[in-house]
């Protein structure tokens, strides 16, 4: 046997299950966009996607864990974490790639859903949606650990309220349309979050 011949198979990095795996994600986004998390099922993701349901099945296990997966693909993507190098720059930056998702028919179906969710009406998307917003709560968490690192803001500062302070009035005029998301709008969310978190001091 040849060395070429004892060398085990190695698979191509980007190959059928990447493949797969792309195709169901973004046929599970275009499905939440057009029908809503309640409508959403595995058998109609597997039909856009075109692959069989038994390997979404196969993948995801239940129709919690692909939303909570295309969720968190479709946000991460779309809101990326910035790191400018300081904290003001940063909070802008993410409240201003947060406005620009929700303006996305994706955006705003996610937006909806979790505005509508209710853990009585469906007790496993309700925990999709607790993972989902915790995931999310610890990737953009870094914007404010980097900033108590530098010393911008004090060592024992509210991450989660910090961020939820960011990003409630934009999750709310986008849900609500009762006033546009102005283009100077994250710059002064910024701020308003900055003087408040340094206030205290």
């Amino acid at each position: 046997m040849t060395e070429e011949a004892a060398e085990p198979i190695r698979r191509r990095p980007g190959g059928r299950a990447a493949r797969v795996r792309q195709a169901v994600l973004s046929a599970a986004l275009e499905l939440l966009a057009e029908e809503g998390i309640d409508r959403l099922s595995i058998a109609g993701v597997a039909a856009r996607a075109g692959v069989n349901e038994t390997t979404v099945y196969r993948r995801w296990g239940s129709r919690q864990k692909l939303v909570l997966d295309a969720l968190l693909a479709g946000s991460s993507e779309g809101i990326p974490v910035p790191d400018t190098g300081a904290v003001r720059t940063d909070l802008a930056a993410f409240a201003r790639a947060l406005a620009e998702y929700l303006a996305t028919p994706t955006g705003r179906s996610v937006a909806r859903a979790a505005s509508l969710s209710s853990e009585d009406a469906d007790p496993e998307l309700a925990e999709a949606w607790q993972a989902f917003w915790q995931s999310r709560l610890d990737q953009a968490g870094a914007v404010i650990g980097r900033a108590v690192e530098r010393g911008e803001l004090p060592p024992d500062t509210d991450t989660a309220l910090a961020l939820e302070l960011l990003c409630a009035p934009i999750q709310t005029r986008a849900l609500l349309g009762h006033r546009p998301i102005e283009p100077d709008l994250p710059e002064r969310l910024a701020d308003l979050v900055l003087d408040g978190l340094r206030g205290r001091g």
